[in-house]
């Protein structure tokens, strides 16, 4: 088993920067590939990014390109999201998946419980 915790997660206004993080502890070699998925009020849950902690560059949703970087240490098996230039739709609950497998749909075999981020106008 592998257990995912997020944090960062805040209120912050459109323009503003925040970096996520997550932090996988377990048996961490199940969890090769690491990604961010939202899910925003009354939606379905999207994929953001991705990244192989082998050799794949990472992957981006199109609505966050250029805004957002995924990053990750894999000494602290941890990853980060860095969202610069944040919208209003940027506003959601972020989770941090693992599994072994690098993918951008909802395939990841492990899930963390999310942390709200909110952005106002």
């Amino acid at each position: 088993q592998v257990q995912l915790v997020e944090s960062g997660g805040r209120l912050v206004q459109a323009g503003d920067s925040l970096r996520l993080s997550c932090a996988a502890s377990g048996r961490t070699i199940s969890s090769r590939a690491m990604g961010w998925f939202r899910q925003a009020p009354g939606k379905e849950r999207e994929f953001v990014a991705a990244i192989n902690w082998g050799s794949s560059s990472p992957s981006y949703a199109d609505s966050v390109k250029g805004r957002f970087t995924i990053s990750g240490d894999n000494t602290k098996n941890t990853v980060y999201l860095q969202m610069n230039d944040l919208k209003p739709e940027d506003t959601a609950v972020y989770y941090c998946a693992a599994g072994p497998l690098f993918t951008t749909n909802q395939g990841y075999r492990y899930w963390g419980q999310g942390t709200q981020v909110t952005v106002s106008s």
